[in-house]
């Protein structure tokens, strides 16, 4: 089986969900997402409530879900037509790799830093510069490709030796 295909096959459903996660939860409370802004825009505000956090919590559950279900699908893909750990790993690493893309790239850059609709901005914090702060979600990015390896590490390992 073409891995790249198999990448394609569940990340682009995986990156569209997962967005819509992140979009629905600005769109509810953009407040849920607090730890995600740049410090600035967090100093500016006063922390979570209770409630939110648990509202943070219950957004999670089903973000966690798919971070983690589709790259699962997608290594159980690989190993059902006999891939091999290198195969699995890239399957699985690779659709959290495209979701991590998409969230730089389009959620990040393009709709918070270069469009920054009213409802991601958090009341009292209109014009911060910390909105811009391309370099803050690159290296957002670049934590989600260690993490994409480190997810697909261990599902390679819990498909291949356990």
């Amino acid at each position: 089986m073409n891995v790249f295909f198999l990448i394609l096959l569940y990340g682009i459903p995986a990156s569209l969900l997962l967005s819509a996660i992140v979009v629905g939860m600005g769109l509810v409370n953009p407040r849920l997402m607090l730890r995600s802004y740049p410090k600035d825009v967090q100093a500016a505000v006063p922390p979570q409530t209770d409630q939110e956090k648990r509202q943070t919590l219950y957004w999670g559950i089903p973000f966690w879900l798919c971070l983690l279900g589709f790259p699962l699908a997608a290594a159980l893909s690989i190993k059902a037509a006999q891939g091999n750990a290198v195969e699995i790993f890239l399957s699985a690493a690779g659709v959290i790799f495209l979701f991590n893309l998409v969230d730089w790239l389009i959620l990040d850059w393009l709709i918070v830093c270069t469009i920054t609709p009213k409802f991601m901005v958090l009341p009292g914090t209109e014009g911060m510069a910390g909105y811009k702060n391309y370099g803050m979600h690159f290296r957002g990015f670049l934590i989600g490709t260690i993490l994409a390896c480190v997810i697909g590490l261990l599902i390679t390992v819990a498909l291949v030796f356990l």
